[in-house]
């Protein structure tokens, strides 16, 4: 059968205690502050786990997010940056 013809399976949704959330950020930074107060939050909240990486510490992190830090991550990917809106956090996160 042509791939072109095969259903792809629906991807199984993974549960908020099974998804990662990545603050990308700098020292001295207050917007970074603030993310970090709302990840930290939400995380608490819905049983995912964080971590934070320091833009001046890894040169592809800088290189990729220099101009829009603080960036939040979910499962590697982009989901915002500047401001974390914690309504829409907790919605990607499934909760």
């Amino acid at each position: 059968m042509s791939p072109l013809l095969r259903r792809t399976t629906k991807k199984t949704k993974k549960s908020a205690d099974e998804r990662v959330v990545t603050l990308v950020s700098k020292p001295g930074c207050h917007l970074c502050d603030d993310a970090r107060a709302v990840v930290e939050a939400v995380c608490s909240e819905t049983g995912a786990s964080w971590e934070e990486k320091d833009i001046t510490q890894d040169e592809a992190l800088h290189r990729a997010y220099w101009e829009q830090i603080p960036v939040v991550l979910v499962d590697g990917e982009q989901h915002t940056f500047w401001r974390v809106d914690a309504d829409r956090l907790r919605r990607e996160l499934g909760a």
